[in-house]
């Protein structure tokens, strides 16, 4: 049976990736370039890019006109509530943080919020491990 990572990755299509660097040699590149191989549709957020991964960047989650299904967020943990308050803000299902990222106060904010709640785990490998793909 697939745990709540696993299934809150199955039901996404759309992600938000907040942080998504610019440098292709940072897992934050890499990883969500992996997604989007895999068929799954990418929104970067970026406050400085225009263009990351072949994709339109916004400057904040509030920003992206339409629905994000799921909020991936690589930034450091002083940063998360303030995600998760924008991941609640757009109607986000799950709010994701990388593997090293740990937040008590954005897991509060993300379940009052009603949103799915995963942290310090890798999107890439839990997307490998459980073979999903959009493709």
């Amino acid at each position: 049976m697939p745990d709540l990572a696993e299934r809150a990755l199955a039901e996404a299509t759309t992600i938000a990736v907040v942080g998504l660097s610019r440098d292709p040699a940072k897992a934050a590149h890499s990883v969500p370039g992996n997604l989007k191989a895999a068929g799954f549709r990418i929104i970067p957020v970026h406050p400085w890019a225009d263009e990351l991964l072949g994709e339109k960047v916004y400057r904040s989650l509030t920003d992206i006109p339409g629905p994000v299904d799921l909020v991936d967020v690589f930034r450091p943990a002083e940063e998360a509530p303030g995600i998760a308050e924008q991941a609640v803000a757009i109607g986000a299902k799950t709010l994701w943080l990388q593997q090293g990222i740990v937040s008590p106060e954005a897991r509060r904010i993300a379940v009052e919020g009603g949103l799915t709640y995963v942290e310090d785990r890798c999107i890439a490998v839990v997307r490998a491990m459980a073979r999903i793909t959009r493709t």
